[in-house]
């Protein structure tokens, strides 16, 4: 099926469907964001979709009807206005194969957007959608700039796992010791991206894998609070090395993993928050996230007890040329 990036709904007085929303992902992306917003088609939130390539919309034919073995492929799109309005105009749109890289998009950026209101700008944010090359990718797109920050809110909730946790653990447990100054420049961290004051990791039961050990040597290290509900509970690796005839793939158990202070016990049972935090179904119905707003009110608290990290670096000496008393 081919995706559009938005959602309708069905309008009977002319049988067409309006556009209610319109997912933004990465504009400069084609296949993280939604066709209905590229150039030279710009749809607006109202607009009715009448038919596609042709073929006229109805209560009965939906416009997602009309997209099966749409994939990847141009189509056309009539477009109009609203139920009033007589005229139309035609438009081409390439559809999506997959609308997630553009709702994950999106659904970060709400997230960020509401740690930096609800903190005025003090606490950063990022999300780790897994532990491979896409949370590697990730951390490293947002790392950087939302450590400036007071405080910082690693989200690491649904995270599918893989290997990079260590990697990761070690950068968000970095402290700054120092400042470089460069003269023509803002103060840059020693060591390079630092936190700049707290952070909390934020958890959920759909978290697993390197997400479990993630979460747990978070709080192994004592980094900082773990919020959220208890994780996934299976750090036992697979190996997916053996080829069969056919092309498919077996895999076995191999890799299991001690901690010190559980030791096995993280397998079969996951890592417990520190401060335990659910989203009941209404708080999904609400477009509510109490999990984060328990994230960031933690990191705040934690601000307002321990400060950050930023000094008052106070007037820069100027030094001159040593003298030396005359010889005799």
């Amino acid at each position: 099926m081919g995706y559009l990036g938005a959602e309708f709904r069905f309008v009977p007085e002319d049988e067409s469907y309006a556009i209610t929303h319109i997912v933004n992902g990465d504009v400069w992306d084609a296949g993280a964001g939604s066709p209905l917003n590229a150039v030279g088609v710009e749809a607006k939130v109202g607009e009715r979709i009448i038919a596609v390539n042709g073929q006229r919309v109805s209560r009965e034919r939906p416009p997602e009807a009309l997209l099966v073995h749409q994939a990847a492929t141009k189509v056309e799109l009539t477009l109009k206005a609203d139920a009033s309005d007589a005229a139309t105009r035609t438009v081409l749109i390439t559809t999506l194969n997959d609308e997630v890289p553009a709702r994950y998009r999106e659904w970060v950026e709400r997230n960020r957007t509401f740690v930096h209101e609800r903190s005025e700008g003090r606490v950063g944010y990022f999300h780790l959608p897994d532990m491979m090359a896409a949370g590697f990718a990730e951390f490293h797109r947002y790392f950087g700039r939302e450590c400036e920050r007071d405080a910082l809110i690693v989200d690491v909730r649904y995270n599918r796992g893989g290997h990079v946790s260590q990697l990761l653990l070690e950068k968000v447990a970095r402290r700054r010791i120092g400042y470089a100054m460069a003269r023509w420049s803002q103060p840059t961290s020693y060591p390079d991206e630092a936190v700049a004051g707290p952070v909390v990791a934020l958890t959920n039961e759909h978290s697993g894998s390197d997400g479990d050990i993630f979460s747990h040597g978070f709080k192994l290290m004592q980094i900082g609070p773990l919020v959220g509900t208890r994780t996934w509970g299976g750090v036992i690796g697979i190996w997916p090395r053996h080829t069969l005839v056919d092309g498919t793939q077996t895999t076995q158990p191999e890799f299991s993993f001690w901690f010190k202070d559980v030791g096995w016990g993280v397998e079969n049972y996951g890592t417990d928050p520190d401060i335990e935090v659910d989203n009941a179904p209404q708080d999904a119905g609400a477009q509510r996230d109490r999990q984060l707003e328990t994230a960031v009110a933690t990191a705040l608290d934690l601000i307002a007890r321990n400060g950050a990290s930023k000094p008052l670096f106070g007037t820069r000496p100027v030094l001159g040329r040593p003298t030396f008393p005359p010889r005799r």
